[in-house]
This record gives C-alpha cells, sequence and structure tokens, in this order.
C-alpha cells in the first residue's frame, strides 16, 4: 500500500487501535524511514497527546490499587469500578477517533479553499492581462464569422506592445480526449503551435499568447488531441487576420 492509501489510519496507529493490514504497512514504512508516513504519524502522535492532555490527571487511591490487586488474585477480588474504568476509556477513546475525524475534515475543507482560490488568482492573472491587451494604445481589433449562419464566431484583438487575444464563441464541442489548439499561419509558410485550450459549455473561449508575430499572418485554431499537435491535423475552425503588424 502506498502513503496515500495509509493516510487514514494514521491516527488510529498512533492510539494503538489499527488494523492489518494497514497496521503492518505502515510499520513497514516506518521502518524504512518513509519520510511522507514518519510525519504523518509525528503528527497523529502529537494530536493524539493534546486531546489526552484536556483530561485532568488524577492519583489512583489505595482503595483503587485494592481492586487492582484482588483482580489479579493477590487480593480477594470485589466489585470495584473496572466497568466503569473500561467505559470510560472506551469513550475517551471515541472521542479521540472522533475528533481527530473532525479535523481531517477541517483540513480537507481548507485544502478545498486554498485550492478554488488559486483557480480564482490565476483566472484574475489571465483576466489582468486580457484587459492590458484590449486597453493597449497599439491594439488594433479584427473580426471573423461575421454573417455566417453557422459558428464559430469572434475577434482576433493585436497589441505589439502586450500581445494577441483571441475571443470566440459558438465553438463545436471538442469531443473526449480532445482541445482546441491556436496556430499563426505566417504569408507562405507553415502554421506554428501556439498554445491549447478549452471552452466554456456554452462554446465561448479566450486565448492569449505574448510572442513576437510575422507580418501578415492568420490566426487559426484546429481541434487536436489534449497533448497539442506539432502540425494541424482537422480543418481549421476559422482563419482570421491579424491586424496591426
Amino acid at each position: 500500500m502506498n502513503c496515500n492509501e495509509l493516510r487514514d489510519s494514521y491516527e488510529l496507529y498512533a492510539i494503538g487501535v489499527a488494523d492489518d493490514p494497514e497496521r503492518s504497512e505502515i510499520r513497514e514504512h516506518l521502518n524504512r524511514e518513509c519520510e511522507v508516513c514518519m510525519q504523518g504519524i509525528r503528527q497523529a502522535r502529537e494530536l493524539a497527546a493534546l486531546l489526552g492532555g484536556t483530561a485532568a490527571p488524577a492519583a489512583p487511591s489505595p482503595k483503587l490499587r485494592g481492586r487492582i490487586l484482588a483482580s489479579v488474585g493477590v487480593e480477594q477480588r470485589r466489585f470495584g469500578l473496572a466497568p466503569w474504568l473500561a467505559a470510560a476509556l472506551a469513550m475517551s477513546m471515541f472521542a479521540v477517533v472522533y475528533f481527530v475525524g473532525q479535523w481531517k475534515n477541517a483540513m480537507d475543507q481548507y485544502a478545498q479553499v486554498r485550492a478554488e482560490l488559486r483557480t480564482q488568482t490565476i483566472e484574475l492573472s489571465r483576466l489582468n492581462e486580457a484587459f492590458a491587451i484590449v486597453n493597449s494604445s497599439d491594439s488594433t481589433v479584427s473580426d471573423f464569422g461575421g454573417g455566417q449562419t453557422q459558428p464559430p464566431k469572434g475577434k482576433v484583438i493585436m497589441s505589439k506592445s502586450q500581445g494577441l487575444l483571441l475571443i470566440a464563441n459558438n465553438l463545436p464541442p471538442a469531443g473526449a480526449g480532445k482541445a482546441y489548439e491556436m496556430w499563426i499561419i505566417p504569408k507562405g509558410g507553415k502554421p506554428k503551435p501556439a498554445g491549447m485550450f478549452h471552452a466554456a459549455p456554452n462554446g465561448s473561449a479566450m486565448h492569449m499568447m505574448h510572442e513576437a508575430i510575422a507580418p501578415d499572418s492568420l490566426v487559426a485554431v484546429t481541434i487536436e488531441p489534449e497533448a497539442g499537435s506539432d502540425q494541424p491535423t482537422s480543418q481549421p475552425l476559422f482563419a482570421a487576420p491579424i491586424k496591426g503588424l
């Protein structure tokens, strides 16, 4: 079993209640000094110690000592607190497992929020780059698909100082394992790959590039395998001239 499969058993191992095969697998990982498992067990033990430390310490009384000795035959066995102690221990173990579960849920939610924030930050950065191209003093706009009854339609915005922005609408579905690839086609030359992108469910998409573009070039888009292609393998969905070069 790998470390990811063992993560949910770290806390149970730390408090000594993990079952096989997880217990044996964790021990094997620790014996070979697996950094991931060592760190996970260390954090689990710290958490268990923290939870265990919330209970107030109590010194055993002489009567309790007598009952313990009687239970192993040293003194006459009497009715005592052993069942209550066992129940208290079971409740303590249950509390540890419960709070460990709550802690893991909180950590999962925290990771999800961080991932969403990272995605929003990336999208905001892309929007800022797009606005920089649109608002540049040297930007020009080329429309494509106008007057056609079939998709796609859109604009190519070119700025010598900021780059190229493609805005497309009504793109046909790319299909499973496929994506859109933009091409820059120099006059009299071969198409050059200019990046892969995906479209929203409604067929809209935005794609940018910040490399130098040869004069009298065209921008085209084809549907290619998600890994990309060195040359187009399908007919272009459109080919629009780039103004401002």
